[in-house]
């Protein structure tokens, strides 16, 4: 058989696999935004059976055998040819997956999709021995997952892999120790300054005006709503079900009128990611985010560096006071910047400003180190958070809702994710710094609503490859450099706020 005839197999047998997983996908947000809670043995089952049967797909001898007779015969091809890419790319998942058999797959399904519930459960009871079986037996799992892959250097390896190929525990730790020393010393001279005044957040802004105001800032952003929705869930997030379908949801806070906005904005940055993917990666490996930490890079610049500037308020100030007149009245647009980019020490991640944000990263990395290292009980997990909270942060934790139970990222089993967001960080000043070098016209526009120069500059620099490159590789492209360098993000927080 022909070496085409053998691509076309190919892509064939992967759009199958891509959509299972899209109609996972779509099960798994209908879950976590309108589904009833009596229905979750149902969808739980649902979701096991489409993984299990995507997965056996992805490790079928008839997978295998296409990719040998596709990698004898591709020696011919421009190896940054997008076949090329394919082929390389789905070899290495490959290899992976075979190594994890489909009964653990199924297994592991069932229980994120119980533990999910669960977990919801637990925060309106503000209970974590609620959650904690669950959370056990997954990490049970992981346990299980781990022994795959033996031997590793240290056991988040496996688990970081997946949501950044090569990443290892003793380049993270290398990283994060740094921001960790170099963030507290700014943090604590930024401690010093005389703490804005917070009065007028606790005005009327009714929840309908806040979603009003997050579709119209999604839509300046280039967001497709034909292509693409927003709903509210407990915990933000993005789904992609094909790249035709991208959707959003974001989350009202009681007493805090912008986070729904600055929720919108961060997940607006992973579907502009997701939207700008050529359309010709569509149902294949290559039709995704580079990484998790790429992706996290998108939604993180959107959020602070965009969202937090002066540049976006000066145009979007003056229509805020409008829709929420009784409560900004009086509030000059330099009260109410200072008010936003407050540094201060929050129990709550997604509230966190820039400079506390990636020590609530660090302290879930660290538990997570210790779980997986089996010095720390999932019994003792809540006193560990709260006491790492308090040498940290120093704060104290009022509830397992703010606390241990805050994220739902454990209840979905994704042990390996939370670095992701420290690196997208790091990530975003880098991307930052070379857009402005190149168009430094992009502030101005920002401030006159315009998004699409930095929006385009993302998508030509970024987006457009979708997985058909590394996070090196698009760095380089990108910036020139072809690693994630702390040293922008830190300059950037020490002229912010130091």
């Amino acid at each position: 058989m022909s070496f085409e005839n053998d691509l076309e197999k190919l892509k064939t047998l992967l759009g199958t696999i891509s959509d299972l997983h899209a109609a996972a996908a779509l099960l798994d947000w209908d879950m976590r935004t309108c589904m009833a809670p009596g229905s979750i043995e149902s969808r739980a089952f649902q979701l096991a059976t489409l993984e299990e049967v995507a997965h056996a797909k992805s490790v079928s001898s008839e997978l295998g055998h296409l990719i040998d007779r596709l990698d004898a015969r591709s020696a011919s091809l421009d190896p940054d040819s997008d076949d090329a890419r394919l082929i390389g790319k789905v070899r290495r998942e490959f290899e992976r997956e075979r190594r994890t058999p489909s009964s653990w797959v199924r297994r592991n399904a069932e229980a994120c999709s119980r533990a999910n519930t669960a977990w919801e459960c637990a925060r309106e009871e503000q209970s974590f021995r609620r959650f904690a079986p669950h959370l056990q037996e997954l990490l049970e799992l992981k346990f299980e997952y781990l022994s795959f892959f033996e031997p590793y250097a240290h056991p988040c390896d496996p688990l970081l892999d997946r949501f950044d190929e090569g990443a290892t525990c003793a380049d993270l730790d290398r990283v994060f120790s740094r921001l960790k020393k170099e963030q507290t010393a700014i943090l604590r001279s930024a401690l010093k300054k005389t703490k804005p005044d917070l009065s007028f957040f606790d005005g009327r802004y009714p929840a309908s005006k806040q979603i009003a105001l997050t579709e119209q800032v999604l839509s300046r952003m280039g967001y497709d709503w034909k292509h693409g929705r927003q709903d509210r869930s407990v915990h933000p997030f993005t789904t992609s079900i094909g790249l035709y379908d991208v959707r959003v949801t974001t989350k009202v806070f009681p007493g805090k009128p912008f986070s729904a906005l600055f929720s919108s904005v961060h997940e607006g940055g992973h579907a502009l990611y997701e939207q700008g993917i050529d359309k010709k990666y569509a149902r294949t490996p290559l039709g995704d985010g580079a990484s998790f930490s790429m992706h996290e890079s998108q939604s993180r610049l959107w959020e602070n560096l965009v969202a937090r500037s002066p540049e976006f308020w000066e145009f979007w100030y003056p229509r805020v006071r409008k829709l929420y007149a009784s409560a900004l009245e009086g509030v000059s647009m330099e009260r109410f910047l200072a008010a936003l980019n407050l540094a201060e020490p929050s129990p709550i991640r997604v509230e966190a400003d820039e400079l506390t944000y990636n020590l609530h990263i660090i302290l879930r990395y660290e538990l997570e180190k210790a779980l997986l290292e089996r010095r720390l009980k999932v019994a003792d997990l809540a006193d560990a958070w709260n006491c790492g909270m308090k040498e940290l942060l120093g704060i104290e934790v009022r509830s397992d809702t703010e606390g241990v139970l805050q994220d739902v990222h454990w209840a979905m089993g994704e042990f390996g994710y939370f670095p992701s967001y420290a690196m997208g960080n790091v990530i975003s000043a880098q991307l930052w710094e070379a857009a402005l070098k190149e168009n430094p016209e992009i502030p101005q526009e920002i401030a006159a609503g315009n998004y699409a120069p930095l929006r385009e500059w993302l998508r030509t620099r970024i987006h457009v490859y979708g997985a058909k490159y590394s996070t090196s590789e698009l760095l380089k492209i990108a910036t020139g450099k072809a690693c994630a360098d702390p040293a922008p993000y830190l300059r950037m927080l020490k002229r912010k706020y130091a």
